[in-house]
């Protein structure tokens, strides 16, 4: 994995990644998967459920480096990532939360992260005081407070109801917007990606690779329903395509 900042841009070519199942067999997960990502852009990581997409996020993370191929991050190698799970310390504060991902930010700067995501009223509340969307929100605050060149973000609207998650892509599109940071989520929602994603990587079946790439030419404040109805369609069009390869 490189830090180069020579191209600003994420950059990944995984030739292979296997596991090993219960019974000792290798399974390939991963097989030819490239793509890129300019700096200061939205991603979005499609397929199927099973396919390998958090496997992804984990060797793009650095959490896993049993693979073949080379992962290139953005500059300067700061990297944020909300999991599926908020994974927040139960003991610690929402604001301690924040402080221990990010000792150098200053309390100003988590107070306004706190503010902008609607949380400034629980910044003493512990995790267990929060309602699933609020702790949801935490983690993202808590992956923007260490200011990354590159966020991840695994299913971070799981769990949630259609109406709290509306709410919370519009926040994450806006933030994406105003603070321009490199950005790749992984999702199962092919009009959530749309939504949120300046170019969407559609993944075929396992052993997973990109089948195909929609690039979202619309702002995403200016993505109007009918906009997004005919990028739905053309994704359609190309996963029935990879199907039947």
């Amino acid at each position: 994995m490189s830090h180069d900042g020579a191209a600003a841009l994420l950059e990944v070519r995984v030739s292979s990644k296997d596991h090993v199942t219960a019974g000792g067999r290798s399974l390939c997960v991963l097989r030819d998967l490239q793509f890129t990502l300019p700096a200061g852009r939205a991603g979005a990581v499609v397929g199927p459920s099973g396919c390998g997409k958090t496997t992804l996020l984990r060797l793009i993370a650095g959490l896993d480096r049993q693979y073949r191929g080379s992962i290139r991050l953005p500059a300067g190698g700061r990297l944020g990532m909300v999991f599926q799970e908020p994974r927040l310390l139960p003991w610690r504060s929402v604001v301690d939360n924040l402080r221990i991902a990010a000792p150098q930010a200053s309390a100003a700067t988590l107070a306004a992260l706190l503010a902008r995501l609607g949380l400034a009223e629980h910044a003493e509340h512990f995790p267990g005081e929060l309602s699933l969307g609020l702790a949801r929100r935490v983690a993202l605050a808590r992956a923007l407070a260490i200011e990354p060149d590159l966020l991840l973000m695994d299913e971070p609207f799981v769990s949630l109801d259609a109406a709290l998650a509306r709410e919370l892509r519009g926040e994450i599109a806006a933030l994406i917007d105003e603070k321009k940071v490199t950005t790749l989520i992984v999702t199962h929602d092919i009009r959530e990606a749309i939504e949120l994603a300046d170019r969407v990587f559609l993944l075929s079946t396992r052993p997973a690779r990109v089948g195909a790439t929609l690039e979202i030419g619309t702002p995403r404040r200016a993505l109007t329903k009918e906009a997004a109805d005919a990028l739905q369609r053309e994704a359609d069009a190309a996963i029935e395509a990879m199907r039947r390869r």
